[in-house]
């Protein structure tokens, strides 16, 4: 059937069995809905599996993170064995040689030897109907003029996959004989066969989707423990909450400078901190202020009169850096490992704010004392009582 009685019977055939590709084409339709559907009950599970272990972390539940991480486990053996198998077992399905008419060809440009040329196609198999496909095949610049509209080709096809054509650059003497004296009828425009895979976006896309809505999922199912604890936690052990009892109306308030560069020492970053605590606990009289490294904190009590009180703004943060480098080279503390400034409300009548700045080595313990304008008033080294 390589003379014009090929395409005069492939043609003639069509209007009787064109019937026979669409089922290969609802098959292929199956298979990759299928594949989808795989594809996103993985994504979906190893998405949750992921989301049980970070929720199983923060809410510090075992069973949670065994579950999650067991689910992990049992997707990477699956995984495993697939791969495995999957070259032994499955074969490329074998082709076949047809006869094609090269209905319109298309070269781009390349930078190599081989040009894509994207070619539209009769294909003209022995055993089926004619049928149309658009494929893009890279051909040798020196072998493109072999290759012209209305033109004979051969071609290799997939019964099973018929969008899937491969032009033969170097058939045999025989299919060389039969494409030159071949003469094929163009198949109507309605018979065109495309595949019906996803493309790769779309897989992409798929798996993200999916993998999202399983983290999702396991989020919303222990939402009541995640934000239960994150606010519970918030209120009872952070060191940068505020805390009020209506009680005793007793405030307190700390904050940390982020940062491992970063340091209180720092020229003005004492005070700015100090006018952020004022802001948070809405008043600038506190009964007591601690400052580290990296950590500031104030307490305070609404009941106590202002004599009895320490103003944020009225202290000299500016000086504060002097006192803590002179009780770190002064007092016999040869390698400090920490400092710590306590400022408390003055004793007696007219008495200002008492600054106490303590260091620690492993020499021991040593502190000095100043008064609201950084004058040192005291000292104590290492080994002095009192």
């Amino acid at each position: 059937m390589g003379t014009t009685g090929q395409g005069q019977a492939g043609q003639a055939g069509q209007d009787v069995d064109e019937v026979n590709v669409p089922p290969v084409r609802k098959r292929s339709a199956v298979r990759g809905f299928l594949a989808a559907m795989r594809l996103t009950v993985v994504s979906a599970v190893t998405g949750g599996a992921l989301a049980a272990l970070v929720v199983a972390v923060i809410i510090k539940d075992v069973p949670v993170f065994l579950t999650g991480g067991g689910v992990l486990v049992v997707l990477i053996l699956i995984g495993v064995v697939a791969g495995r198998r999957s070259p032994a077992d499955e074969e490329p399905p074998a082709g076949r040689i047809a006869l094609a008419r090269i209905e319109d060809l298309r070269a781009t440009s390349g930078e190599s030897a081989d040009v894509p040329v994207t070619f539209r196609l009769t294909v003209a198999p022995d055993d089926r109907p004619a049928y149309r496909v658009k494929i893009e095949q890279h051909i040798n610049l020196v072998d493109i003029p072999a290759y012209r509209p209305r033109g004979i080709a051969v071609v290799e096809y997939h019964p099973d996959e018929p969008w899937k054509v491969l032009i033969v650059t170097r058939p045999t003497a025989e299919w060389s004989r039969r494409a030159e004296e071949a003469e094929i009828d163009s198949a109507p425009e309605s018979t065109l066969v495309v595949s019906p895979d996803m493309s790769e976006g779309s897989w992409c896309m798929l798996t993200l989707f999916a993998f999202l809505a399983g983290a999702a999922l396991v989020v919303l199912l222990f939402r009541a423990e995640l934000f239960t604890s994150d606010n519970d936690g918030a209120a009872a052990k952070s060191p940068s909450s505020s805390s009020s009892s209506s009680a005793s109306r007793t405030f307190s308030s700390s904050t940390t400078v982020s940062g491992p560069s970063t340091s209180l020492l720092a020229f003005g970053v004492m005070r700015v901190t100090a006018m952020e605590l004022e802001a948070r606990v809405d008043t600038a009289y506190v009964t007591a202020i601690t400052i580290e490294d990296h950590r500031m904190a104030v307490r305070g009590d609404s009941t106590r009169p202002v004599s009895e009180t320490v103003h944020l703004q009225s202290l000299p943060y500016e000086l504060f850096p002097g006192l803590v480098r002179e009780a770190r080279t002064t007092l016999g503390v040869r390698d400090p490992r920490s400092w710590r400034i306590d400022v408390t409300p003055g004793t007696g009548a007219g008495a200002g704010p008492r600054v106490r700045v303590t260091v620690t080595g492993k020499e021991g313990t040593a502190h000095l004392d100043a008064d609201a304008t950084a004058r040192i008033t005291d000292r104590r080294a290492v080994g002095e009582s009192g």
